[in-house]
C-alpha cells in the first residue's frame, strides 16, 4: 500500500511540475501546487455531483422518516466527504509539504477551514444576491475568487502552517547571502 501511495504522489508530483514550467517566474510552487490540486478537487466535486444528483438520485427527493432532503442537498451531502478526503490528501502530500505539524491536528484545521469556506460561501452569497442585487451566478463568480484566497491563506498560515516555515527560510537564506 505505502509503495503505490509513494507511486501515486510522485506520479501526480511530475505532472504538476511539468505543467508548472511556464509559470515559474511568475507563481511559486506551492501556490501553483494549490491551483492545480485544488482546481482538480473542484472538477472531481463537480463530476460526482453531476453524477450523483442526475443518474444515482435520479433528481428524486430522499424520504429519511423524520425528513425529507431535495435531490441537491443529498448529492452535496453524499460527494462532500469524498471531496473533503481528496482535498485534504491532496494538501497534505502534494500543496504543504513542509508542514511540521501532525496529521491529526492537519486534519482537525482542515476541518474548520473547510467550514469556514461554507460558511463564508453562504453568507456572502446571501449578501451579494439579496442585499446588493448581484445576479446569483455573477455572486457565485466572485464569492468563489473570495473563497479561494481565503482557502490558501488559511491552509498556508493556520491547517498546514508552511507560511512561516517559508518566511523563515527566506530569512536565513537573506542571512547567509
Amino acid at each position: 500500500m505505502a509503495g503505490r501511495r509513494k507511486f501515486i504522489r510522485k506520479t501526480v508530483l511530475q505532472i504538476i511540475a511539468w505543467s508548472y514550467r511556464p509559470f515559474r517566474k511568475f507563481i511559486p510552487p506551492e501556490t501553483y501546487r494549490y491551483a492545480a490540486t485544488g482546481g482538480f478537487n473542484v472538477a472531481l466535486d463537480i463530476l460526482l455531483y453531476f453524477i450523483f444528483y442526475n443518474f444515482i438520485l435520479d433528481k428524486k427527493f430522499i424520504e429519511l422518516g423524520f425528513v425529507v432532503v431535495s435531490p441537491y442537498i443529498a448529492a452535496f451531502i453524499i460527494v462532500f466527504p469524498i471531496t473533503f478526503t481528496t482535498g485534504f490528501l491532496f494538501a497534505k502530500y502534494i500543496t504543504f509539504t513542509d508542514s511540521l505539524l501532525k496529521g491529526r491536528i492537519q486534519l482537525f484545521r482542515y476541518g474548520i477551514s473547510v467550514g469556514g469556506s461554507i460558511v463564508l460561501n453562504y453568507v456572502l452569497l446571501k449578501l451579494f444576491v439579496e442585499y446588493l442585487f448581484i445576479w446569483p451566478t455573477v455572486s457565485k463568480m466572485i464569492i468563489t475568487v473570495i473563497v479561494v484566497t481565503y482557502s490558501y491563506l488559511i491552509q498556508r498560515y493556520f491547517t498546514f502552517k508552511t507560511g512561516k516555515i517559508m518566511l523563515l527560510r527566506k530569512k536565513r537564506e537573506n542571512v547567509l547571502n
